[in-house]
């Protein structure tokens, strides 16, 4: 005997009804959200541009380019130039840089392929937690233990070893370029040893597989398959560091020597823009001085959107290539 369907209560017809309405209303408004949301994003960052470039006008009005060119800095005399502090912040990012990146991948390596489970969490947690160290902690660490070491460690040896280089001429201190660029490296490994990791894990396990069943060492497995496959995220990540380490103000404040000036040597004090803005904005004596020091700001401001933009097509290019 076959069973009787029982007919759809009133309630099902008012669900199906309810369903059809938050439908109908539920798809519009997650599109207006999404919407409004990356218009605010964009609409922000033209505000943020936009306010930096009209407090600058002043002294974008009075020196223009030649700004970017000029090595005087003289509150007394309004004479002003970004040269020195331009020149800063590129070579401490840059040094930075260089020596974080192979350290990250390294560390990402280690925890991906090399450490048991055992290790792999602790460590990774601990390498993270180093983001979270506050930028002026690290400043204090710098002044109080590491440029020490510096001065009577580190750069003497340096010295002798590598002293006919010109980088490493000089007397040492414990404030300077190494510094700064050392604190930064500390700020940037963090970062970029950790998004190195995710992109590392993502690696196909057959390819992995493959390449051992070829007959390839673990190095070269890493070398042929993780490296080449991972290559686009590693790119982005290394980018982020460089953005980290541009925009840092206070910890390099405290240890970069606020000094002007271009010097071959890593061992003499200097000063980047965003150190310079920091350091000086809140005491500045004159509107000319804190535009001029606005114009520092929207300088690294530029540079940043163009590392950024470049960092896009080098991601792109790389995962065509990938």
């Amino acid at each position: 005997m076959a069973t009787k369907v029982p007919p759809a209560s009133s309630a099902t017809g008012l669900f199906g009804v309810r369903r059809k309405l938050a439908d109908r209303i539920g798809d519009p408004l997650l599109w207006g959200l999404a919407a409004l949301a990356s218009v605010f994003g964009v609409g922000l960052l033209v505000w943020i541009a936009i306010t930096v470039f009209e407090k600058a006008g002043p002294a974008i009005s009075k020196y223009g380019l030649e700004f970017l060119v000029t090595s005087v800095w003289d509150p007394v005399t309004e004479h002003f130039g970004a040269l020195d502090f331009i020149f800063g912040t590129i070579v401490s990012s840059a040094l930075a840089l260089i020596i974080a990146t192979p350290i990250s991948i390294a560390i990402a390596l280690y925890l991906t392929e090399l450490a048991s489970r055992g290790v792999r969490r602790p460590v990774a947690i601990l390498v993270e937690l180093l983001a979270a160290i506050p930028s002026v902690i690290l400043g204090l660490w710098g002044i109080l233990v590491f440029g020490p070491f510096l001065n009577d460690h580190l750069e003497p040896a340096l010295q002798k070893v590598l002293g006919w280089i010109p980088l490493f001429s000089g007397t040492p201190s414990p404030y300077g370029m190494l510094n700064a660029a050392l604190i930064l490296t500390i700020m940037v490994v963090p970062i970029v040893s950790a998004i190195a990791r995710e992109v590392f894990e993502t690696t196909p396990h057959d390819l992995k597989e493959g390449a051992y069943a070829l007959g390839a060492t673990r190095w070269e497995m890493v070398r042929m398959v993780i490296l080449p496959y991972g290559r686009s995220g590693v790119t982005g990540a290394v980018i982020l560091g460089l953005g980290r380490a541009l925009g840092e103000a206070i910890a390099v404040t405290q240890v970069i020597g606020n000094t002007p000036g271009i010097h071959v040597s890593l061992f003499a004090p200097a000063a980047s823009l965003a150190a310079q803005v920091a350091s000086e904005y809140q005491g500045a004596t004159t509107s000319l001085q804190a535009s001029a020091l606005i114009y520092l700001a929207a300088i690294l401001l530029v540079i940043s959107l163009i590392v950024n933009v470049v960092a896009r097509l080098i991601v792109r290019k790389a995962a065509v290539r990938t």
